[in-house]
C-alpha cells in the first residue's frame, strides 16, 4: 500500500512538471521597446505576463536605472498587465536599463525560468536633429539690448540653415556663429534691441543638419526686451456662441459710482454660451481663477490650458437657468510673468434669457363640450385659474366613456418642436373628488379634428390628445397637466409642473 501511495505520488509530480513546462512564467509584452524614444516625458513602462503574476514578488524584484541611478515611481495594475509611472518624467538624452529578477514569480509560487532585462533610450543617434535649448527662453524679460540668442541642437546645424530657416518678428538683423561642434547656433543682433518691445523667434520644420535631415517641428519662443513695469489689464469680455461667434460684453459701472441710473446689463445669453476674457499682455491662469467670480450662477471652468495667455475660454459646468441674472466679477489682483498685478475691478451683468434657450411651456388647452360634432369649444388658458369647465349630462353622460379629444398649446424657443413622447409620458388629467377620467388614446401633430386653432393662438405649438372621458355627477377641481421634464427638439427642458386648473 505505501509503496503504490509513492508511486501514485511520483507520477503527480511527474505531471505537474510537465504542465509547469509547457506553461512557464514569463513576459510576453513590454513598453515602450528598445531603441530610441523621443517623447520622453511620456514615457511609462509596462509589462504583461503570460499566468497571474503575485503583485508583491514582481514590484519587489522589479528595476528601472538611468544614468543617474535608480528610477522612483509608482505601479498600477491592470490584469496581468503592470505599468510602471516614475515620480518624475523620463529625461531626454538618458539610457535606461529596465530588470525583473527571475525569483519574481505567478500566484502559484512557479518563478520565471531566466530574468528579463531589456534597455531603451532617450537619447538620439544618428536621427533627426531637434532644440535642446533656446536662450532667453519663452517670456523671458531682458534688460540686456545687446542679448545675444543662443540655440542648442542635438546634432549640428549648418549656418547656411540658420540664414535661411530662423527669422525674428519683428525683423531683426544680425550674425549667426557656430560654438561646440555646430551644436550651439548663437546670433549676435547688428544693432541694439528696441526696448518694451516683444520679439518671436521662429524655424521651420525645413531646417535641416549637415546630413540634410530636417528637424520636423515648427519652433516658436518669445521674449521681452526691458524691464516691464507694463500693468496687465482687462481688454474686454466676450460672450461666445456655439457657433463661434464673438459677442462683446458690456461692463457694468454703476457698482462703483452708486448712480441711480439703470444696471448696464448683457442679455442674450444662450444655454451653450461660453466666456472669454481678452487681456492687455499674458497673465498666470491661476490668479484668473482666483480673481473669477460668478455670482447666482453655475461654476465656471477654464477651457484654456493652464499657463500664461492673453485670452481664457470658460464654460459652465450646467446651463444657467432660463430668464436668470448672474454677475461676473473680475478683480484686482490678476499677475503676470513679471508679477504686475491688475489694479480695476471689472463687473458684468448677464441676462440668460437667450431665444435658444427658452425651455418649452404649456400655454392653454381647447376641447369640444359636444365632442359628437365638434362644437361648443372652451378654451381655459394658463394665465387663468380655476375657470368653469361646462361639461353637462347631455354630451358627457355620467359613468359613460365618450371619446373625445383635447388640444394643447405650447411656446417653444425659436426654430424649436415639442418632443411629442415627453407630452406622451407626461399628460395627465388629475382631479379631485373623482368629478371626471379621462384615458388618452392617440396624439396628433397634423390632420386635427378642428382644422383651424384657437384665435390668437396660431403663433403657438399645437398638439391634440384623442381619448375616452367619462363623466361623474360630483363636483370638483379638474387638473389639465405636464409634469416636470417636458422637452423639445434642441434640448431645452422645463423642469416645472405645468398646469391648468378648472373647475366642474
Amino acid at each position: 500500500m505505501k509503496k503504490l501511495f509513492l508511486l501514485c505520488l511520483s507520477v503527480i509530480c511527474f505531471f505537474s512538471c510537465d504542465i509547469l513546462r509547457f506553461s512557464p512564467f514569463e513576459v510576453t509584452s513590454w513598453s515602450p521597446g528598445e531603441g530610441y524614444h523621443s517623447n520622453s516625458e511620456n514615457l511609462a513602462v509596462s509589462l504583461k505576463f503570460s499566468l497571474e503574476p503575485d503583485k508583491d514578488s514582481v514590484e519587489r524584484y522589479f528595476s528601472l536605472t538611468g544614468n543617474n541611478g535608480r528610477i522612483k515611481g509608482n505601479f498600477y495594475w491592470q490584469g496581468r498587465k503592470v505599468t510602471f509611472v516614475p515620480v518624475t518624467p523620463f529625461e531626454i538624452n538618458n539610457d535606461y536599463n529596465l530588470s525583473l529578477s527571475a525569483e519574481a514569480h505567478d500566484t502559484n509560487g512557479l518563478s520565471m525560468d531566466t530574468a528579463f532585462e531589456k534597455n531603451f533610450t532617450t537619447r538620439p543617434g544618428k536621427g533627426r536633429p531637434f532644440l535642446i535649448s533656446c536662450s532667453p527662453s519663452m517670456y523671458e524679460e531682458i534688460e540686456d539690448l545687446r542679448t545675444e540668442v543662443r540655440l542648442v541642437f542635438s546634432i549640428p546645424v549648418p549656418l547656411s540653415a540658420l540664414y535661411g530657416n530662423v527669422s525674428f518678428s519683428p525683423s531683426m538683423t544680425g550674425i549667426w556663429r557656430q560654438e561646440e561642434d555646430g551644436k550651439t547656433a548663437v546670433f549676435t543682433p547688428s544693432v541694439p534691441w528696441t526696448k518694451n518691445k516683444r520679439y518671436e523667434i521662429r524655424y521651420s520644420t525645413s531646417l535641416t543638419d549637415n546630413n540634410g535631415m530636417n528637424i520636423g517641428n515648427d519652433f516658436k519662443s518669445i521674449f521681452i526686451m526691458g524691464i516691464d513695469k507694463e500693468i496687465p489689464s482687462l481688454i474686454q469680455a466676450n460672450r461666445i456662441t456655439k457657433e463661434g461667434k464673438y459677442i462683446l460684453l458690456v461692463p457694468d459701472t454703476t457698482g462703483f459710482t452708486g448712480a441711480a441710473e439703470k444696471f448696464t446689463e448683457n442679455s442674450g445669453w444662450e444655454k451653450e454660451d461660453r466666456l472669454s476674457l481678452v487681456f492687455s499682455k499674458p497673465v498666470d491662469s491661476v490668479s484668473v481663477k482666483n480673481y473669477l467670480n460668478v455670482e447666482d450662477a453655475p461654476s465656471l471652468f477654464p477651457e484654456t490650458v493652464p499657463g500664461f495667455n492673453a485670452e481664457f475660454v470658460f464654460y459652465f459646468d450646467a446651463a444657467p437657468v432660463y430668464e436668470s441674472r448672474f454677475v461676473l466679477r473680475i478683480k484686482p489682483g490678476i499677475k503676470d510673468n513679471a508679477g504686475n498685478e491688475s489694479k480695476d475691478e471689472y463687473i458684468y451683468r448677464i441676462f440668460a434669457n437667450g431665444e435658444s434657450s427658452k425651455p418649452p411651456r404649456l400655454m392653454g388647452i381647447r376641447m369640444a363640450m359636444s365632442p359628437q360634432n365638434n362644437t361648443n369649444l372652451v378654451f381655459f388658458g394658463a394665465d387663468k385659474i380655476f375657470e368653469n369647465i361646462p361639461i353637462t349630462d347631455e354630451n358627457y353622460p355620467a359613468s359613460v366613456s365618450v371619446k373625445t379629444w383635447i388640444e394643447l398649446y405650447f411656446d417653444a424657443a425659436q426654430g424649436a418642436s415639442i418632443d411629442v413622447f415627453s407630452v406622451m409620458e407626461l399628460f395627465r388629467v388629475d382631479t379631485t373628488n373623482n368629478v371626471l377620467t379621462f384615458s388618452p388614446r392617440q396624439i396628433k401633430t397634423e390632420h386635427f379634428s378642428i382644422p383651424e386653432p384657437q384665435s390668437g393662438w396660431e403663433n403657438y405649438e399645437r398638439i391634440e390628445i384623442t381619448g375616452n372621458l367619462t363623466n361623474s355627477i360630483y363636483f370638483g377641481i379638474v387638473n389639465f397637466q405636464i409634469g416636470p421634464g417636458l422637452k423639445d427638439s434642441l434640448g431645452n427642458k422645463n423642469d416645472k409642473l405645468l398646469r391648468i386648473s378648472t373647475i366642474k
